[in-house]
């Protein structure tokens, strides 16, 4: 009885603590631990790059409020470039970091894996023990003991078998909770990492736009004062006519807006688009359009919000919808109109556009979620200076049409935009958080 006693009192306590002291090796707890330090390097890299991208968004507000001279435009396409670049940066140490942090998790995985491994062999060892020790009734143990001191020594190893069981089922639990908890961070951290690389490419992209038109603004204007002032007023003038006579075929568009079919006006449905907000010009009637009416077809109204925020920034779509459609006006020559633009349906009766982008980032019929990265803002198309329009439409009343159906003398010809009756226009400050 006393040896029986003996290896029940070492399955049930000692052996399971001996399995789970020396199972997680030293090499992973020490490679962990190295990653966690690198982690945290790359951290403090990530403040200074931060502070790097707020000096140069800093110095291209103060450029963009100078007036356009072409050293100006070019001062500013060189901070702008600046600006992607740390940008890219950043990126790329995000990337960094969260590779690092992918493989912390897979080292803490397979060391909690191996630690519920220890744990289920030491229950099944206790288990094993309780199942022998237990083959003889509490009777048949009393009468094999002569002193009743034994007998009651052999049941308080019984009871202190069945505690220790007991704590290594808790410890089991609790390790496969922490399994799974790491197995969801390391899955997020994977989808994270992926949208890191498609952020790593669109980001070049901005910068590749950057030096072409930085080139190409050189090439036409040969570095003369002059060119480039009747550049920007050949520009205008082309603006003006595209936007009097879309504003001309939109009046004779019928739609009545039936209040039911879109959410109470002042009621909170959009996250803003842009992390920072600016706002440079407001919807309707504001001052700018006041002063130029010919602008807007002879009215004075502006149809959305203008966001003031430097070449490059995410736009994340406000709220989950689906890409109605995406183009680009600027791949007609002398189509100064909304540059590359987004159209996103939503499931409220609603639909956003978002226009001046610099590199769209996604595709018709794709859908998005609350704040996902839809695009990067930009300068294309019309544009005083790199900045996103956002309109929103009722959904009923906008369509996607080809310029040439609004007019035959529009320069734009099969260029795409989005036309909508006056009423189908909705102010985006009715449904935006406050600033």
């Amino acid at each position: 009885m006393r040896i029986r006693l003996f290896v029940v009192f070492f399955l049930g306590i000692i052996l399971p603590q001996f399995l789970l002291v020396t199972i997680p090796t030293v090499f992973a707890e020490s490679e962990i631990e190295r990653l966690k330090t690198e982690i945290n390097t790359r951290s403090n890299r990530l403040t200074e790059i931060e502070a790097e991208i707020a000096k140069f968004e800093s110095q291209l507000k103060e450029v963009g409020a100078e007036k356009k001279t072409l050293q100006v435009a070019i001062n500013q396409l060189e901070l702008e470039r600046k600006k992607v670049n740390a940008e890219i940066s950043k990126t790329e140490n995000l990337i960094t970091s969260t590779d690092l942090e992918i493989n912390k998790l897979i080292l803490e995985i397979s060391r909690t894996e191996k630690d519920i491994a220890a744990a289920e062999a030491a229950v099944g060892e206790i288990i094993r023990a309780e199942y022998m020790a237990g083959s003889d009734t509490l009777i048949e143990v009393l009468l094999s003991n002569v002193k009743l001191s034994e007998f009651w020594n052999t049941f308080e190893a019984h009871e202190s078998v069945q505690k220790v069981l007991g704590e290594k089922v808790a410890t089991l639990s609790s390790f496969k909770t922490l399994l799974e908890e790491q197995r969801n961070e390391s899955q997020g951290k994977r989808t994270e990492l992926s949208s890191l690389k498609n952020q790593y490419l669109d980001q070049n992209s901005v910068l590749t736009n950057n030096k072409q038109e930085r080139s190409k603004l050189l090439e036409v204007t040969k570095n003369e004062e002059k060119n480039y002032q009747q550049l920007l007023a050949s520009k205008e003038a082309a603006k003006d006519q595209i936007i009097k006579e879309m504003r001309d075929f939109e009046s004779k568009l019928q739609f009545i807006l039936d209040p039911n079919t879109i959410p109470t006006p002042g009621t909170r449905i959009f996250d803003w688009p842009l992390k920072n907000i600016v706002i440079t010009q407001l919807f309707g009637g504001t001052e700018f359009a006041a002063r130029n009416a010919s602008v807007y077809g002879g009215r004075a109204y502006h149809p959305g919000i203008d966001l003031g925020t430097p070449r490059g920034t995410p736009i994340y779509a406000p709220l989950t919808g689906t890409v109605r459609a995406t183009g680009n006006t600027d791949a007609v020559p002398g189509c100064y109109s909304w540059g590359k633009w987004t159209l996103i349906d939503h499931a409220n009766g609603l639909s956003t556009l978002y226009a001046h982008q610099d590199v769209i980032a996604v595709t018709p019929g794709q859908k998005v979620t609350t704040g996902e990265i839809i695009g990067y803002s930009g300068s294309t198309g019309y544009s005083t200076g790199p900045h996103l329009h956002f309109t929103v439409y009722a959904k009923d009343g906008v369509s996607v049409r080809k310029f040439s159906e609004i007019k035959s003398v529009t320069s734009c010809g099969a260029a795409t935009t989005p036309v909508a009756a006056s009423d189908a226009y909705i102010d985006p400050m009715l449904y935006l958080p406050p600033r």
